[in-house]
């Protein structure tokens, strides 16, 4: 898209110098607005085309990936149980526990992160989007 946008605003120049009359030059400059948009809107559709071609994939691998992925929050979430219990038992035992995970889950590279939370944003966007559509339920 920024090879549009570098267009839109030079030929919005030229408009200014070739049509003499503002209510014209104001419906054209409108025009080329309203093209601009309809680029955008095309591209953001075919990303989310192929976000809702990826989530509705046969693949198990493809389909479930998203969901899999909350579930491991789920699991990270729900982990808190046990440790409550492991810590009233043995407070050292669950610190080091602690410690073990808030290490591991430090030294994970930064892009893992936006990458999974890009993949969310997405699905959600892709989610939201099918249901105004009203192609899911």
């Amino acid at each position: 898209m920024a090879i549009i946008e570098a267009i839109i605003g030079p030929v919005a120049k030229l408009l200014d110098k070739i049509i003499p009359d503002p209510q014209a030059r104001d419906r054209a400059k409108l025009e080329l607005i309203k093209l601009q948009g309809d680029q955008e809107m095309q591209a953001i559709g075919v990303q989310m085309e192929a976000i809702v071609a990826e989530a509705r994939s046969p693949d198990p691998w493809t389909s479930r990936a998203r969901p899999s992925f909350l579930y491991v929050m789920y699991t990270l979430i729900l982990w808190a149980i046990p440790m409550g219990l492991i810590a009233a038992a043995d407070p050292r035992l669950a610190r080091g526990i602690g410690d073990g995970m808030t290490s591991y889950l430090r030294g994970l590279p930064e892009e893992l992160y936006t990458l999974f939370g890009t993949g969310y944003l997405g699905y959600t966007a892709a989610r939201t989007w099918g249901k105004v559509k009203g192609v899911e339920r």
